[in-house]
This record gives C-alpha cells, structure tokens and sequence, in this order.
C-alpha cells in the first residue's frame, strides 16, 4: 500500500510541475484595457476605439495564442536538460496446466522506474533552443506587425467616420445656401423681376442638394458601420466618438520630422516585419546546427531499478538495478541529416533574400507614403485658399443677384463652386490626417 501512494504521488507532483513555468517562457500577456471601455459614452476616444479593437479581433487573437505556442516551444526545447524518468507499472493474472498434474494460477505484478539524462549531445539541445528562440522572436515581431495593421486600420476608420460627419455638414450647409437662392428667385419671380427659368433653375439646384445630402447620410452609416465591424461588434452598434477640431494646423505636423533619410533609417531599425525577418535568419542559422547534430553521437546516463513479486507467499518476489552511460551514434539514417542539413542550409539562404525584399519593400512604402504626405499637405493648403475665395465669390454673386446685376446662373455657379471647395477641403483635411497614419505606420512609429 505504502509503495502505491508513493506512486500515486509522484504523479500528482508531475503534474503540478507540468502546470508551471518552470523555464518562465511565458513572457508575453494578452492585451488588457478594452473591459474598462464604456461603448455607450460619449466622446469615445481613438485610444478607446484601438483598446477594444485590439481585444475583439479574432485574427489577433489567434495570432497571440501561436505566440504563446511559441513559448510553450521554447520551454519544451530547454526541458531536453533536465532527465527524464519513467515508472511503469503492471499486473496480470495467469494460470497453466499440465497433464497429470494440478493447474498453477500465478497473479503477478511489476514496477519499474528508468532515469535517462542526457549529458553530451555536441550541440544539439543548445542549437534547438536558440531555433526556438529566433521563432519565439519572429512570432514577437509578427504579432507586433498584426497590432501596428490593426491600430492603423482603426485610426483611419475613425478619420473616415469623422470626415464623412464633416462632408455631412457642408451638404447640409450647401443645401440651405441653395434653399435661399431658390428661395430668393421665387420671391423676384413672383415680383416679376426675374423669368420662370430662374425660379426653376434655383428649385432644381436645391433639390439636388437635398440628394448630395442624401448620399453624405448613406456615406457616414457606411463608415460607421466598417468602424463598427473593425471592433467586432454589429455594424449597427451606435458609437458617440469624440470629435477632433476641424482643419486644425497643429495635428498635420510630423513629429519625427520630414527627411526622407531619415524616416527611411528609422523606418529599417522599427519596423517589425524587418525585425521578423532577422528573426528567421537566425533561425536558420539554428536550424543548420540542430540538423548536424543530429548526426552525431550522444552520451546519456541511464538508471534503472525493478520489481516483480507474484503476489502469494510461496513464490519468491525479484528486484534488480542497473546504473551507467550509454552512448548513441547514428551510424546510418538513409541519408536523413545530410538531406536535413541542405533543407536547413536553403532555409536560411531564403530568409537572408526575405529580408533584402522586406527592406526594399519597406523603403518603397516610406518613400510613397512620404510623398503622398506632402502631396496631402499642399492639398490641404491649396483647399483652404480655395474655400476663401470660393466663399467671396458666392457672397458677391449673391448681393448681385439680389440687386439685380447678375443672373441667376452665376449666382448658381459660385453656389456650386462653394459646396465643391468645402467638400474639398474636407477630404483634403481628412485625407492628410490618413496620409499622415499611413506614412508612421510605414516607418513604424505606433
């Protein structure tokens, strides 16, 4: 009985190491904050918006759990120096009979414990740690990579959201500009100032007006709706987002300057996927060790110790030991590590062209995500100016025509002209502010 609940505890111990860190491999944790986000407030911030995003999204979150896969390799890679012991145990109940004579029933039972450590293996168990390692780092920057995607996809669902408000309230204002030249042609046309071609004229621009506003109402539920869907919830979710002050000079700005070089530098050391790639590399560099030494030999210290009894009185019981080295050498594995060194060897040989591809890549997005900055910037500038003018003129044209020393058509010209560089300058804002996420994204900066 003794010898059972020995055993029975010796288990109960594996399994409680086995349920720990012992190597402490789990260095990475899950992203915390988006249960303290309220998505019933008012003014939802774009910190709020990435937290809950963040812990929503599903493709992240199978990406974090090969993450902690990674880990658990590491740790499994680094228990190749601990030794590793087994007890077996067994019974079985037999009988036999011979001719002439009485049958025997014999019960008998065995336990048996081995201990294998393996001391010396030129290599092998250090070069499986550090491929495990470069994966576990790989996995890091990958996962770092999916968050940076993510967060950047969020931003510009949340300037999307908040451009097409802004697109919204200058129909709405262009609506009541044309409502009041309609409004102004009826009442001339009544006077008999002006013909029914004005009157109809300035009604037909006005209900136009009402189908721009129409088509700016389908175009914010549709960007709610995406920004909705990128925090996994129903696209009909309500969100109450805090607003950012409109054409705002401040926020356009880079922080990290405007040399392309130097973005260009940054850019190579930050960014993740380039970290990913050096990751392989040193993977493989692992990977071409592990296969070699897998082609040599190996000491190990063995130990053993066993007991069998027949379980009745009259039979004796039997119990032996055994303890040495025993050394292993594959002499002959039908070419297996040779085959596995080259395997290994073009691995690496590939990760070391990834990442000259990762690089160009890299730069190529700096490069086109810079200049479609600075185009954005003159854009917005060039928009402001446009909207001053825009804004006299239709002033002017309005006091004109209320005078009577202009006609109706350019009276709708410049309202046109007006609804046209107000929009415009809203996507040039918006479009700079997106431009701007694009390009930190690209030289990683979130």
């Amino acid at each position: 009985m003794k010898r059972h609940l020995t055993f029975a505890a010796f288990l109960i111990l594996a399994v409680g190491v086995n349920a720990l860190d012992v190597f402490g491999v789990y260095k990475n944790t899950a992203p915390e904050g988006c249960s303290d986000v309220d998505l019933t407030a008012k003014g939802l911030t774009l910190s709020d918006l990435t937290a809950v995003a963040i812990c929503n999204n599903p493709a992240l979150s199978a990406d974090y759990m090969s993450l902690k896969s990674k880990e658990a390799a590491l740790g499994a890679a680094k228990a190749g120096y601990l030794p590793a012991i087994t007890v077996k145990g067994e019974g079985s109940l037999s009988g036999s009979k011979t001719e002439h004579e009485d049958s025997v029933q014999k019960e008998p039972y065995a336990a048996s414990a081995a201990l294998n450590w393996l001391i010396y293996d030129f290599g092998g168990r250090s070069s499986n740690i550090g491929l495990n390692k470069a994966y576990l780092n790989a996995a890091e920057h990958a996962y770092d990579a999916a968050l940076q995607e993510t967060v950047l996809k969020v931003h510009s669902a949340y300037l999307r959201v908040l451009g097409a408000k802004e697109s919204l309230k200058s129909a709405q204002a262009s609506m009541k500009t044309y409502k009041k030249s309609f409004e102004e042609s009826s009442r001339r046309y009544d006077l008999g100032m002006v013909s029914l071609l004005d009157k109809l004229q300035a009604k037909t621009a006005y209900e136009q007006s009402t189908l721009t506003v129409t088509t700016a109402e389908n175009t914010l539920r549709q960007n709610e709706g995406n920004l909705a869907v990128l925090l996994n919830l129903s696209p009909d979710t309500k969100l109450n987002l805090k607003e950012i002050p409109a054409n705002d000079d401040s926020v356009i700005k880079l922080e990290s300057g405007n040399d392309i070089k130097e973005l260009m530098a940054y850019a190579l050391e930050m960014r993740p996927e380039i970290k990913q790639s050096q990751s392989n590399i040193e993977a493989g560099k692992a990977g071409i060790s592990s296969a070699r030494s897998s082609g040599l030999p190996s000491l190990s210290a063995v130990a053993k110790a066993q007991y069998d009894d027949n379980w009745k009185r009259s039979l004796p019981y039997q119990r032996g030991s055994s303890v040495g080295l025993e050394l292993s050498w594959p002499i002959f594995s039908g070419f297996n590590t040779s085959y596995s060194v080259d395997k290994a060897k073009y691995e690496y040989e590939s990760a070391k062209e990834s990442l000259k591809d990762t690089k160009i890549t890299v730069l190529n997005e700096v490069w086109s995500y810079y200049q479609n900055y600075n185009t954005a910037v003159k854009s917005y500038q060039i928009s402001k100016q446009i909207v001053a003018t825009a804004e006299e003129n239709a002033r002017v044209a309005s006091r004109y025509y209320e005078v009577g020393k202009s006609d109706i058509l350019n009276l709708l010209t410049a309202n046109a002209n007006l609804a046209d560089a107000r929009e415009g300058l809203v996507n040039a804002y918006y479009g700079l502010l997106i431009s701007k996420a694009d390009l930190y994204r690209a030289i990683g900066r979130f």
